[in-house]
C-alpha cells in the first residue's frame, strides 16, 4: 500500500500544515481499537473488519484529489462527509464488504461503514428517507476498482468467520450491529482525534478503578454512618445498605431494590454497583435517572462520596463551567467509571442512529446499569425498552439494577391469559416478599386518607379552605393549569411550583422551601408532579390529587420523610374537579380507583399492590410499542432490511416536534439573552442559557410571538422581549388556549 494516502489533515499553531494523517496508520489503529471494543461481546473479528474497511473509499484517486484543493492547499473538513459539499467516501467500504463477504455478512457490515459520518441508514426509501437509504446508495457506487489494491487484500482477508451466535427475532440483530457501529465511530473518533487534537486526546482518562472508588465510598458511608443521628430511618438506610453489599456477590443479570421513599436508595445502589462491579470485573456504573433536577442533586452525593472529578454528568441542562473539560470528553463515550445520566439520554442512545448518540453505546456492555425511579419508564416504548434491557443482559454482560419504592411489573407473566414479555429472572435485592414487607413496614411514616367517593370532585375552594388549616403543607395536582387556579385561592406567601418557571427559578425556590421546613416555619405549596420523584420535601400534610398509585406513593415520599414526627405523617388524596389528563395519566388514575375499589380495606401504599396496578396498567396501554419501533428493527429475512434511522427519528420520549424552547429574562438569565442577542451563540453560553429555559406548546408559543411576546434572538432561538410575562410566583404568563389538556401537565 502507498503510505502516501491521506486519511486527515490539520494545520500547526503557526499556520503551517502539519504531517498528514496516513490513511493506512489510520485504519490499521482504528480496526484494533474497534476489534478491542467489541471483543467486549464476542465480536472482535467484526470490530477489526469495519474498522479496516470504513474509510478504504478515500485511496481512490478522485478523493485524494479533492483532499488536496485546487489551489494547491488541503481541505482540513475533507473526511467530514455529514458536511454539505463534502466529497462521499465511506459508501464504497459498505459496497466493497457486500461484494466480497457476500450479502449476509457483508450487509451488516455495511451498515456501519456507510453511516460512520451520516449516521446508520434505513435499507430501502420505502420508509420515506429515499436517497439516504443503504439500497440507493449501493447502487450508486461505481469504479471500486479505483481502490488501492493493498487495500482490497486486506478487506478480503479480514472476513468476519461467523455471527458470534444464533440471533433472536425483534431487536437481537439491530442492536449487535448498533453495538458494532459504536465500536466503529467510537475508535474512528479517538484515533482521529489523536492526530487532530493530542491536547485533547492526552485529556482523556485517568480516572480511579473501581476498587479504589469503593474504598472512597466505603470510607464516605463510615463517616456518614457516625455523623449522622442514630434514628429508626437511619438505622434501616444502614441495614439496605449492608444488605445492598451482600446481593453485590450474585452473578450479574436484573436486581430490583424496592425500597421506600427515604429509605437510602441513592448510596445504597451506588454502593451495590461498585461492590458488584469489583467482584465481576465490570467496567463502569452508569446512574440513569428520569429527571434533570434529581441527577444534580445526585451526583453532588456521588461527588462528595467519589471526588469532584470521579463522576461524569451527561444531561442538557449542565452548565460548560460546571464540568472539567475531561468530564466533557467522557460524556462523548462514557468511557468514565461513574456516568449519571437522564432516561431521555440513555433510552433515547439505545435506539439512535446518529454517530454522537451511539459512540458511547459499547461502553454500556460490561457495566452496571442502575434504572432510578424505573416506575418512570414510558409506557409507550415498554415493549422495546424491556427488550433491548433483556438483551443487554443476556449478551453484553450488563447487569441492571431496578430501584424504586413503586417496583413496576416488569418481570414476565401472564395476564388475563395472555403472556407480557417482561425481564427473566430479576432478583430481589432486599430478599423475599416477606422481608420486603417488613421494610416497608418498618419504614411506615404516613398515613393515607382516601376520598369515601372516587367519583364525586371537591373543589378548588374546598380543597383552598382544607390547606390553608395547616401551617405547612405540600399540594400536588396532576397538570399545571390546575396548579394556577388552585394557588390562587391560597394565602399570600404560598409557593409554586411548575415547568412554566424555569430550572434555576425552580431549584431557588426549592431552597427556600427545605429552609422554611428546617426552621418551622409556615410554608404553603402548590405543585404539579414534578416534585415527586427526588425533590427531598419533608412535610408533615400533603395533599394529592387522586393519580396513578405510583405518584401517590412519590407523594407520601415528601411527608414525613426523615421519621421525626411522633405520630405519622398526613396524606390526603382528593378528587380534584379535572380530570388527569387524558392518555397514560387519566388511565393511571383509573387503575387506581379499580384497584383501591375492589378492596376498600387496602393500604394504597402496600408493597404488592403495586404489582396489581402496573399489571393493570399495562393492560390498558393502547401499545407498549406506540410507533411500531419493534417492527422496523427486526430484519426483513429477504435482505436484511433494518430501519435504523426511522426507528431513531420515532423513538422520541420527549416529542419536541411539539413543544418550543423559550429563554427566560429571570436573574441572570436577563444578562445571558442580551450577550447571546449581540455577540451569537457558543457552546459554553448556551449551556448557561439551559438554566433559563421553559418549553411550551406550539399553540402557546404561536400565541406569544402574535402578540410580540417573544423574539428571535438569533436564528431559531427564541427569548421573551422582557421580564414583564415572567412571574417570580408562577412562572411565564402564558394564555390558557384550547389544545388537548395533556398537553398541560406539569
Amino acid at each position: 500500500m502507498d503510505n502516501k494516502l491521506i486519511a486527515h489533515v490539520r494545520k500547526n499553531t503557526d499556520d503551517t500544515w502539519a504531517t498528514p494523517h496516513f490513511l493506512l496508520d489510520h485504519l490499521y489503529v482504528t480496526a484494533k481499537m474497534a476489534g478491542e471494543f467489541a471483543s467486549k461481546f464476542g465480536s472482535k473479528e467484526w470490530g477489526n473488519a469495519v474498522g479496516l474497511t470504513h474509510d478504504a473509499g478515500k485511496s481512490r484517486l478522485e478523493w485524494q484529489q479533492y483532499l488536496r484543493l485546487k489551489s494547491g492547499y488541503f481541505d482540513e473538513e475533507a473526511h467530514l462527509e455529514g458536511k454539505p459539499g463534502k466529497m462521499p467516501h465511506a459508501i464504497h467500504g459498505a459496497k466493497l464488504v457486500e461484494e466480497f463477504h457476500g450479502k449476509g455478512i457483508g450487509r451488516i457490515l455495511s451498515y456501519c461503514i456507510a453511516g460512520h459520518h451520516a449516521g446508520l441508514p434505513d435499507w430501502s426509501p420505502a420508509e420515506g428517507t429515499g436517497r439516504a437509504s443503504l439500497e440507493f446508495q449501493l447502487t450508486q457506487v461505481k469504479n471500486l476498482e479505483e481502490i488501492d489494491q493493498s487495500i482490497l487484500e486486506r478487506i478480503k482477508l479480514s472476513k468476519p468467520s461467523m455471527i458470534p451466535r444464533q440471533f433472536s427475532k425483534e431487536l437481537d440483530m439491530a442492536l449487535w450491529i448498533r453495538m458494532l457501529y459504536s465500536c466503529l465511530v467510537d475508535a474512528d473518533f479517538l484515533d482521529t482525534e489523536s492526530y487532530m487534537d493530542q491536547e485533547k486526546a492526552d485529556a482523556r482518562g485517568g480516572y480511579c478503578s473501581i476498587p479504589e472508588l469503593l474504598e472512597r465510598l466505603s470510607r464516605f458511608n463510615k463517616e456518614l454512618d457516625e455523623t449522622s443521628e442514630d434514628t429508626p430511618v437511619n438505622q434501616i438506610r444502614r441495614s439496605v445498605r449492608k444488605k445492598c453489599i451482600e446481593m453485590a456477590k450474585e452473578p450479574p443479570g436484573f436486581f430490583s431494590l424496592s425500597v421506600p421513599t427515604g429509605g437510602g436508595k441513592t448510596l445504597s445502589s451506588l454502593t451495590f454497583g461498585l461492590e458488584h462491579a469489583k467482584i465481576h470485573n465490570l467496567d463502569r456504573i452508569i446512574y440513569v435517572i428520569p429527571y434533570t433536577s434529581i441527577i444534580e442533586q445526585n451526583a453532588d452525593v456521588f461527588r462528595k462520596a467519589l471526588g469532584d472529578d470521579q463522576v461524569v454528568e451527561h444531561h442538557s441542562s449542565l452548565d460548560e463551567e460546571d464540568s472539567t473539560p475531561k468530564s466533557r470528553l467522557a460524556a462523548e463515550n462514557w468511557d468514565a467509571p461513574v456516568i449519571v445520566t437522564t432516561s431521555v439520554q440513555f433510552f433515547e442512545s439505545l435506539f439512535a442512529a446518529k454517530s454522537s448518540r451511539c459512540r458511547k453505546l459499547h461502553n454500556i456492555a460490561n457495566s452496571v446499569v442502575v434504572l432510578d425511579e424505573a416506575q418512570l419508564v414510558p409506557v409507550d416504548y415498554l415493549a422495546p425498552i424491556l427488550g433491548t434491557m433483556q438483551l443487554l443482559v443476556d449478551h453484553y454482560n450488563v447487569s441492571f439494577v431496578i430501584s424504586t419504592a413503586t417496583q413496576p411489573a416488569f418481570g414476565e407473566r401472564i395476564v388475563d391469559g395472555k403472556a407480557f414479555k417482561g425481564l427473566s429472572n430479576i432478583r430481589e435485592i432486599m430478599g423475599d416478599e416477606a422481608d420486603v414487607r417488613k421494610l416497608y413496614d418498618s419504614l411506615k411514616r404516613v398515613r393515607v386518607e382516601l376520598p369515601e367517593d372516587f367519583h364525586t370532585p371537591s373543589s378548588w375552594e374546598e380543597i383552598a379552605d382544607e390547606l390553608k388549616q395547616y401551617k405547612q403543607v405540600l399540594c400536588i395536582v396532576s397538570d399545571r393549569k390546575s396548579c394556577r387556579e388552585l394557588h390562587k385561592l391560597m394565602p399570600k406567601g404560598t409557593y409554586h411550583l411548575s415547568a412554566l418557571m424555569c430550572g434555576q427559578h425552580r431549584s431557588e425556590i426549592i431552597e427556600i422551601i427545605r429552609n422554611k421546613l428546617k426552621n418551622k416555619e409556615t410554608v404553603r405549596v402548590i405543585s404539579t408532579q414534578l416534585v415527586e420523584a427526588g425533590v427531598d420535601f419533608d412535610f408533615p400534610v400533603v395533599y394529592r390529587a387522586l393519580a396513578g398509585l405510583d405518584s401517590i406513593a412519590q407523594a407520601a415520599g415528601r411527608c414525613n420523610r426523615e421519621g421525626k414526627i411522633s405520630e405519622l405523617g398526613k396524606v390526603v388524596v382528593f378528587v380534584a374537579p379535572k380530570k388527569p389528563p387524558s392518555g397514560i395519566l387519566r388511565k393511571a388514575a383509573d387503575t387506581t380507583c379499580s384497584i383501591l375499589s375492589a378492596t376498600q380495606q387496602r393500604d394504597p401504599l402496600e408493597y404488592s399492590i403495586f404489582t396489581d396496578y402496573f399489571s393493570e396498567l399495562y393492560w390498558k396501554a393502547n401499545s407498549l410499542d406506540v410507533k411500531g419501533i419493534i417492527s422496523l428493527l427486526k430484519p426483513e429475512p429477504q435482505d436484511c432490511g433494518i430501519y435504523f434511522r426511522t426507528a431513531a427519528e420515532r423513538f422520541r420520549i420527549i416529542d419536541d416536534s411539539r413543544q418550543k424552547t423559550i429563554l427566560i429574562r429571570y436573574g441572570e438569565g436577563d444578562k445571558l439573552i442580551d450577550i447571546l442577542k449581540f455577540k451569537g451563540p457558543d457552546r459554553s453560553l448556551l449551556r448557561k442559557l439551559q438554566r433559563h429555559t421553559v418549553n411550551v406548546y406550539n399553540e402557546e408559543f404561536n400565541l406569544m410571538r402574535q402578540r410580540g411576546s417573544i423574539e428571535e434572538v438569533q436564528p431559531g432561538i427564541y427569548a421573551l422581549t422582557s421580564s414583564i410575562e415572567y412571574s417570580k410566583d408562577i412562572g411565564l404568563m402564558v394564555d390558557e388556549i384550547s389544545f388537548d389538556p395533556e398537553d398541560l401537565i406539569q
